[in-house]
């Protein structure tokens, strides 16, 4: 009897064991996981390893102006010499001027709305642009028609002229460690105005009645409105609770509002809203109480440095800085590089998608004729570049796109897909299409290879040493040239002296002081 209880003692204290261990685990469960074991974030996959896109958006620069001499592009057509096998009929001189290599750093450029766009194309012929820059259409002295105000008559069409690696160090440098897009078209075949509309809404139209969006109809030429009803790209981020910001480096406007090539000074400013600001006329940006959403580029460093962009940033230029004739290239390369530079110190950058691109041709030569799509149409190549950790090195990607990829982009990245498409986004109106879904925006996502290393910073100079030059004078785009301000500052100068003798001949002798104190 005492061996049985001797024998039992260790299997009761087994079963006794088990039920605490099971009492145990059932508390355990029940009361969740331990505090020092927080559960942890998914490891983004695929796109997702992007967390911030950028879109710098320069002005007024075709792809064969900056890259049409890229090796391995699809550049200007050349014999085994080099010799350009194009050209573009000049009326004035009779002979047809083939592109040519130019050093200036300030340039002319042409008018770039609408109506030259076409007569640019020339029937898809691409030999326009030497004509157009010399008379433009529908121009005539009296009145001035808005696309021709401040042609520089003094100076030769400049629109044939090409940049090397030699002329824009950093942009070929970023092309030749990133991705350069080479059939990349500008969204409809219009300048500015239309171009920052498709960039934030897909669409650009004008509405005769801005109460009313179903009356509203495509428009790719026009000016600032105060209101724009219909949906833009916001919208749908203000729904799906992502960040966005659209930064200004505030000043004159770059271009003029009609898309002439030179006009009176507009101011370019967070809370004024015009061709490069068109958010403030958006009544969702403004119903979702999101203005204060656009802001000055100075709160883009700051954010770049301190690790804290938004998911998606919007970068557009003053004057000074856009490359729009007549600013200076270099200035622009310097701007656009320190923007680069500034993300790439940040923490941001192992997650960082860049998309840098000119708005519209500006009147420059190409030789692509853009494909066929809806009413709006395409508009001419313009440079445009991938850069990002997860860039491919050294792509050249032939695809044929549109600007418009970037905004499919935005919507795979953070938007799960969704389109601005007014059956399903809540906010109808009477746009034609859905722009991203056209098989021929092309997708952006080829340029990535999210399966690589992430690529490490390229750092480059803010003024590296370039062979532009600064040997004709820029006509301003505000309507007087370099010489002229010159002039008319010499002018005031030799006043200012004439009057200043004058005074001491007639008054600050004593002879004319006792005069004038026995006259008081």
């Amino acid at each position: 009897m005492r061996r049985l209880a001797v024998l039992a003692v260790p299997v009761l204290i087994g079963v006794a064991a088990t039920i605490l261990t099971s009492g145990s685990s059932r508390a355990t469960a029940s009361a969740g996981p331990p505090s020092q074991h927080p559960t942890q974030t998914p490891v983004p996959t695929g796109i997702h390893k992007i967390q911030h896109v950028v879109v710098i958006m320069q002005e007024n620069r075709s792809f064969d102006s900056y890259f049409g001499t890229f090796p391995g592009a699809d550049g200007i057509p050349h014999d085994g010499n080099g010799v350009p096998t194009v050209c573009s009929p000049d009326p004035k001189t009779g002979s047809c001027v083939k592109p040519y290599h130019d050093r200036s750093d300030s340039g002319v450029g042409g008018a770039h709305g609408p109506a030259n766009f076409h007569d640019d194309l020339a029937a898809g012929q691409m030999n326009g642009f030497q004509r157009e820059a010399r008379n433009p259409k529908g121009c005539s002295k009296r009145p001035p028609k808005p696309d021709c105000l401040g042609i520089d008559t003094h100076r030769p069409p400049d629109v044939m002229g090409f940049h090397t690696s030699a002329d824009i160090p950093n942009y070929w440098a970023y092309a030749s460690n990133f991705v350069l897009q080479d059939h990349m078209f500008e969204p409809p075949a219009g300048g500015s105005w239309a171009q920052h509309l498709y960039m934030v809404s897909e669409w650009a139209a004008h509405c005769p009645i801005t109460s009313n969006v179903s009356v509203c109809h495509t428009a790719v030429g026009g000016g600032m409105s105060s209101q724009y009803p219909w949906t833009d790209l916001t919208y749908l981020m203000h729904k799906n609770r992502v960040t966005w910001n659209y930064y200004i480096s505030q000043g004159s406007e770059p271009d003029c509002e009609d898309s002439a090539a030179s006009c009176r000074p507009h101011s370019l400013g967070v809370t004024t809203s015009g061709d490069w600001n068109p958010l403030p006329s958006f009544e969702d940006v403004k119903q979702d109480g999101e203005l204060t959403k656009i802001v000055d580029v100075s709160q883009f460093y700051r954010a770049a440095r301190a690790g804290t962009l938004p998911k998606v940033s919007w970068i557009v230029p003053n004057q000074t800085v856009s490359e729009h004739p007549p600013a200076l290239i270099s200035q622009g390369q310097a701007y656009v590089t320190n923007l680069i530079d500034t993300i790439m110190r940040g923490p941001d950058w192992s997650s960082t998608a860049i998309f840098l691109a000119w708005d519209d041709w500006g009147g420059f030569y190409d030789h692509v004729p853009p494909p066929t799509v809806d009413a709006a149409g395409f508009g001419f190549r313009v440079p445009a570049m991938v850069i990002s950790p997860y860039a491919k090195k050294g792509l050249i990607d032939h695809s044929v796109m549109s600007l418009d990829t970037y905004t499919k982009f935005i919507e795979d990245d953070f938007l799960g897909g969704q389109r601005i498409d007014p059956k399903t986004d809540g906010r109808p109106d009477s746009r034609p299409d859905v722009r991203e879904a056209l098989p021929q925006v092309g997708d952006v996502k080829n340029a990535f290879d999210f399966n690589q290393a992430p690529r490490p910073p390229l750092l480059l100079p803010l003024h590296p040493h370039t062979d532009l030059l600064a040997t004709k004078p820029a006509t301003s785009s505000k309507g007087h040239s370099t010489a002229t301000l010159v002039a008319g500052g010499l002018a005031v100068i030799l006043a200012a002296l004439l009057l200043a003798f004058l005074a001491w001949r007639f008054v600050g002798r004593p002879g004319a002081r006792a005069t004038r104190h026995s006259a008081g």
